[in-house]
């Protein structure tokens, strides 16, 4: 699929997100359920790069504040995944203030994982950085590349949103995202997945860089 049929893909979703969340917001539960398995997937993923195995106790604390506080939420579907990614992550830093720990990993995995090559679609990235083995590489990424790494293909965020989770700018955020994926390719020896945006930012540039000092 093209950046074009992509960005269309992604805004079809978000379009059905902010839907479902404009009916939770008037009370109907079944809505809310169907926002909270469209969002679930990637704000767990998100989570895993954080916090390792304890990622499912922190998205259940993030989705009481998130149900506690749906009606001040004010935006579109693409705003619903930020605004719910900003709640996770305040979650998981108090997570990790507690504990005293890192979201780091305990080493590098041995084993190769083949990322998607410079032309794979956003699914095929996201499948591929949803494994608990790539998410723990993640874990190994300096924490910058590790969160933009995550908002940008597993949440699925665009550059301006992620930058907004994270109190970044934008640029900062997409060259985050690719010397973090950079990282990620020379580690397993595969190719460097694109990360396309809704804002139309690509940090792919191809894997004739792979070489390249971070």
């Amino acid at each position: 699929m093209g950046q074009g049929g992509e960005r269309r893909r992604v805004q079809a979703h978000d379009g059905e997100l902010g839907a479902a969340v404009a009916r939770a917001q008037d009370g109907d539960e079944t809505a809310f359920a169907v926002a909270y398995r469209m969002v679930q997937p990637g704000l767990l993923g998100y989570l895993r790069g954080l916090v390792g195995d304890d990622a499912e106790d922190v998205a259940s604390d993030a989705w009481l504040e998130i149900a506690r506080d749906l009606g001040r939420f004010k935006g579109d579907g693409a705003g619903f995944r930020g605004w719910t990614a900003t709640i996770a992550r305040h979650r998981a830093l108090d997570h990790l203030r507690r504990q005293r720990v890192r979201p780091r990993a305990t080493g590098l995995e041995q084993d190769v994982l083949e990322l998607p090559g410079p032309h794979s679609t956003y699914d095929q990235a996201l499948e591929a950085l949803s494994t608990e083995r790539a998410l723990a590489l993640v874990r190994g990424l300096p924490r910058d590349q590790a969160e933009a790494v995550l908002l940008r293909v597993v949440v699925g965020l665009d550059g301006p949103a992620a930058a907004r989770v994270l109190g970044k700018r934008p640029g900062a955020v997409r060259t985050a995202a690719y010397r973090g994926l950079k990282r990620l390719a020379r580690q397993l020896g595969g190719g460097l997945p694109a990360v396309h945006g809704t804002d139309g930012g690509v940090t792919d540039e191809g894997p004739g860089t792979l070489g390249d000092s971070t």
